[in-house]
């Protein structure tokens, strides 16, 4: 009797929950939905496998969705999710819906409310703060450190050239940690000469336990992941993060304070052009209103931030751009006929002039950020009723999962060669997109990524640094469309970690003939 009564109870509830929600269901019913889908649990059973399989999943659905005009319904569960596609529809969704998906919950515990993942109360007034920050006067005065670290990431590149594979991820995870910290925080962590770093270990500790909450719903729930061996894992390291970003933040309010620099007039004027020795932190704390400004958890939870969004996203973009270029020499062999241009025989450090002479390299990196963008997807809530000019109206209560992926490689904006592998579509005479969302490596709209500036000369400063000393080998590519086996992992990542081969050039320049040998 007791057996049939629970049944009934939860029969009741579940008809109860669906009658609260019959909008919601009614609204997604007009839109189309994959083909595997099954019933109750929708396409739960697609995001059960390994990081590669869940990766491969999203991949095909975003396929789908340009097939079916840009947008595919999803349940995973009882949640609600439309993978959209189309750029048109994408503008109004990401000007409209600026709440973060749940999802990113999980990584609250390590950034609190910093600016990604703020709720939209938080991220309206640090937002604020943070834009003068990544103005590009400001973010030019870092090409110096850029270029100190690529310097010293190449040299350790030098005892691994002629001597086999290289997995070259670790060794870009740590040059863009170094370059991230130093411009920061203000602090030479000197991650490349030590593998072992504590902070490096427990930040990429942190960010696998965050891609396998996502992915595996028994995790997910605060009270049952305490039964969980990562839970005690992931707090010791949050707290080795956490002590050692703060310590760094109580020596630079010491040192604010003994040399008096809040009363200077130079810096109450905000003269950019005297930001060349300051890090994030020397800013964020001058421009929230120094001592009145940012407290000491406001200002680690920008930190954070800064220090894990900047360290994965520039290594991978790196890492996929050495890939393609191992994947069609002819490519490598023009960008490095490009910098022996503008170098010559000459081993001395980059700097600002020489990056905006480098627009073969710009066009490059902006290929491989399409084809290969580190963040694939990015989710929002739908708080209210948003209509589209598809026609479609996506209802409350649901999430977007925008598919960079998928925009990058629609056909209906990018041409039939949208998978092909072409620098030059990036040509001022050629790279015509008909709409502005329909590249968006960076996303769009408020909420879009405001060091994208920092990233690209980051990215561009070690690739050059790369190319120039080693010649990229790998296996060559037998048709113009990539293919790299992937997996999602916080970011989008190659399975092998980036394995290339480098063999050191030797440069000897004819003068007379202005050849390179």
């Amino acid at each position: 009797m007791f057996l049939w009564l629970l049944y009934l109870v939860i029969v009741l509830g579940m008809a109860l929950f669906r009658l609260k929600r019959r909008r919601l269901h009614r609204l997604a019913s007009k839109i189309p939905g994959p083909d595997d889908e099954l019933p109750f649990i929708g396409v739960a059973h697609k995001f059960t496998g390994t990081t590669e399989d869940i990766l491969n999943s999203l991949q095909k659905y975003s396929y789908e969705a340009i097939k079916k005009n840009g947008i595919l319904r999803g349940w995973i569960g009882h949640i609600l999710y439309f993978v959209v596609v189309d750029p048109i529809d994408l503008e109004v969704v990401l000007k409209n819906c600026l709440e973060k998906d749940d999802l990113h919950r999980f990584l609250k515990n390590a950034i609190g409310n910093g600016g990604i993942y703020a709720p939209l109360s938080v991220w309206r007034r640090r937002r604020k703060i943070m834009v003068p920050a990544f103005s590009p006067k400001i973010v030019e005065t870092f090409i110096e450190i850029f270029s100190d670290q690529s310097e010293k990431l190449v040299s350790m590149l030098d005892e691994c050239a002629g001597k086999g594979d290289v997995t070259m991820g670790p060794f870009l995870c740590r040059y863009t940690l170094d370059s991230v910290c130093e411009t920061t925080m203000g602090i030479k962590l000197n991650a490349q000469n030590n593998p072992d770093n504590r902070f490096l270990r427990a930040l990429k500790n942190i960010l696998n336990f965050f891609c396998k909450r996502i992915f595996h719903l028994w995790l997910q729930p605060e009270w049952l992941y305490k039964f969980f061996h990562q839970y005690t894992e992931e707090k010791n390291y949050l707290k080795e993060m956490h002590d050692f970003v703060d310590g760094v933040i109580q020596k630079k309010r010491e040192e604010i304070k003994k040399e008096k620099y809040l009363n200077s007039k130079v810096y109450r004027n905000f003269d950019l052009y005297n930001y060349k020795t300051r890090s994030f932190l020397d800013l964020l704390i001058e421009f929230s209103g120094g001592e009145n400004g940012y407290n000491d958890l406001e200002l680690r939870e920008e930190i954070m931030t800064l220090t894990i969004a900047g360290t994965d996203t520039s290594a991978v973009a790196i890492g996929y751009t050495l890939k393609l270029l191992a994947m069609y020499p002819k490519v490598q062999d023009k960008l490095y006929q490009e910098l022996v241009d503008v170098f010559g025989n000459s081993d001395r450090p980059i700097d600002k002039e020489d990056l905006l002479k480098l627009k073969y390299l710009e066009r490059v990196v902006k290929e491989s950020l399409r084809l290969f963008p580190p963040v694939p997807f990015i989710i929002r809530k739908i708080l209210e009723d948003i209509s589209l000019p598809s026609g479609r109206t996506l209802p409350a209560g649901s999430g977007v999962a925008v598919s960079i992926w998928g925009l990058h490689r629609d056909p209906k904006y990018w041409g039939p060669d949208a998978e092909v592998f072409d620098p030059d579509r990036f040509l001022p005479e050629r790279f015509n997109v008909k709409h502005a969302c329909s590249y968006m490596p960076f996303s769009s709209g408020p909420r879009n990524c405001l060091g994208y500036q920092y990233a690209l000369m980051s990215m561009k400063t070690a690739l050059s640094a790369i190319v120039r000393r080693y010649k990229i080998v790998g296996e060559v590519e037998s048709g113009p469309v990539p293919h790299i086996k992937s997996k999602i992992d916080v970011m989008m990542k190659a399975v092998d970690d980036y394995k290339i081969s480098l063999k050191k050039r030797v440069i000897e320049v004819d003068v007379f003939k202005k050849t390179v040998i």
